[in-house]
C-alpha cells in the first residue's frame, strides 16, 4: 500500500491522499514524537519521511499533522484482505503486515488475464472502491515478488521480474538492498570483500556456511531468486523468534529502573510464546542508547541449557547480558527476543527445578485472564512504579494510539 497511514486518515479527512500535506505522527501533543507516515506529496515537496520527528515539519498553513488511528488502519487493512477474495481464494492470501500482502494467483489466468494484468485490475478497483492506491510486485515466489516491488514496483506501480531479470536488475545492487539482509549482516559481508548481491551470488556456497551456517546457505540462493518456502511461511526460516522492542518515552538513566522496564517486555515476550505453544533457547537483549550520549548501544544474545517460556528464566538471561555488557548509560530503546525455538509439549522435566510444571501452570493460567480480561488485568508490581510503561501502553493498540 503507498502511504497506507497517511492514506486512511487523509480519506476520513475528505481529503485526496494524492494531493494534500498530511503527517500521521504518534503524538500530536509532543514535539519529539515520531512521523509514521507522510503522503506522497508532503515527502516529496517538504522531505518529511517515516522517521522524521514533529519539529523538523515545517509550520506550513497547508501541512495536516494528525494523531495514529490504529484501529481505524486495522479495519481497512482487514476490509482489503476481503477485497482479494474476489481475485482468489482466501487460502492463497498471506497478510504479510497491516499494509503488505502475498497473492498466489497460479491458475486464475483464464478469469483475470496474465498476472500484470490482474495486478492493474487490482490496482484500478481498489482506487474506485477504496481511494487507495498501491504497488504490485510480481514474481515466480514470495521473495522474487517482494524484491520486484521494493525495488522497482514502488517506483513504477506495476512490475514483474523472473530469474533472468536478476542479473540487471538485482545483482549490481548493495546488499542492505536484499531482502533479510540488515547493517549488521552486511558489514559482516563486507568484510568477506562482498559488497553487492552479484558478488554474493558469485561468492563461494561453503564458505559462506562456514561463516553463517544456515542462513549463509540462504542468503546464497537467495541471491538467485531461489526460495523454496510455501505461501504464508517465513522466507528466511532462521527468522522464527518472539521479540519485543520499545522504544522508551524517556530517558532512562537508573539501572533498577531499566530492569523494571525489562522484566515488563519479558512478560509480554514469553506471553507470546506460550500463546503460540511454543518455547526458545536463545534469549536476546539490545540496548539502545540516548542520542545525548552519540547513540549506540549492543544486542547480545546467550543461550539457556534448556529451552523456556517462563518469565523469570528469560528476565535472569537478561540481567546477565547486562551485568556482562551495560556500563551504566543513558538508555532510551530497549529490545528482547526469544529464539531457537521449539513446541513447548517437546520440552523436558528439569530435576534441578521441580516446580517448572508448576511455574509453568502459572504463567499459562495468567495468559488465560489477560486473554479473556484484556492485557491490564493482570500486571506485575513494577508497572505501578514510575519506571514502568505497561500500564500506558495497555491502552494503545499496535503501539500507537487506537
Amino acid at each position: 500500500m503507498k502511504s497506507f497511514y497517511a492514506s486512511c486518515s487523509a480519506l476520513a479527512l475528505g481529503l485526496d491522499p494524492l494531493e494534500c500535506y498530511l503527517a500521521v505522527v504518534a503524538d500530536t501533543e509532543r514535539s519529539g514524537s515520531v512521523v509514521l507516515a507522510a503522503t506522497p506529496k508532503l515527502k516529496k515537496d517538504f522531505g518529511i519521511k517515516t522517521g522524521s520527528r514533529l519539529f523538523e515539519i515545517p509550520d506550513d498553513p497547508r501541512i495536516q499533522l494528525v494523531n495514529a488511528q490504529m484501529a481505524m488502519y486495522l479495519d481497512t487493512s482487514v476490509e482489503l484482505t476481503k477485497f482479494f477474495t474476489r481475485y482468489v481464494p482466501f487460502e492463497a492470501i498471506h497478510v504479510y503486515s497491516v499494509d503488505e500482502s502475498f497473492l498466489q494467483v497460479d491458475g486464475t489466468e483464464r478469469l483475470w488475464g496474465s498476472p500484470s494484468q490482474l495486478a492493474q485490475r487490482i490496482r484500478q478497483d481498489m482506487l474506485r472502491d477504496f481511494g487507495l492506491t498501491c504497488a504490485i510486485g510480481i514474481g515466480p515466489n514470495m521473495l522474487m515478488s517482494k524484491l520486484c516491488l521494493d525495488i522497482k514496483a514502488k517506483k513504477t506501480g506495476v512490475a514483474q521480474w523472473d530469474f533472468e531479470d536478476l542479473q540487471n536488475e538485482l545483482w549490481p545492487l548493495p546488499l542492505r538492498e536484499m531482502w533479510g539482509i540488515g547493517s549488521r549482516l552486511e558489514k559482516r559481508l563486507n568484510r568477506l570483500g562482498i559488497r553487492t548481491v552479484g558478488q554474493l551470488a558469485q561468492y563461494d556456497v561453503t564458505r559462506l556456511e562456514k561463516a553463517f551456517g544456515v542462513m549463509g546457505n540462504q542468503m546464497y540462493y537467495h541471491a538467485w531468486g531461489i526460495d523454496l518456502s510455501e505461501l504464508g511461511a517465513p522466507i528466511m526460516q532462521g527468522q522464527i523468534s518472539f521479540a519485543k522492542g520499545q522504544i522508551l518515552l524517556r530517558d532512562y538513566k537508573e539501572r533498577e529502573d531499566i530492569k523494571c522496564v525489562i522484566l515488563e517486555m519479558c512478560e509480554e515476550v514469553t506471553r507470546r510464546a506460550r500463546n503460540a505453544g511454543k518455547a526458545g533457547r536463545t534469549v536476546s537483549l539490545g540496548l539502545g542508547y540516548s542520542k545525548e550520549e552519540y547513540g549506540g548501544g549492543f544486542y547480545r544474545s546467550v543461550s539457556l541449557d534448556e529451552p523456556t517460556n517462563l518469565t523469570m528464566d528469560i528476565y535472569e538471561a537478561c540481567l546477565h547480558l547486562m551485568k556482562k555488557h551495560y556500563r551504566g548509560e543513558t538508555v532510551r530503546q530497549i529490545t528482547i527476543a526469544l529464539s531457537n525455538v521449539c513446541d513447548d509439549a517437546h520440552v523436558q522435566l528439569s530435576l534441578l527445578d521441580p516446580a517448572k510444571p508448576r511455574k509453568k501452570e502459572l504463567g499459562y493460567a495468567m495468559d488465560a485472564i489477560r486473554n479473556k480480561y484484556g492485557s491490564d488485568a493482570l500486571l506485575r508490581a513494577v508497572s505501578y512504579t514510575e519506571a514502568g510503561t505497561a500500564k500506558y501502553r495497555c491502552t494503545l493498540l499496535g503501539g500507537h494510539k487506537a
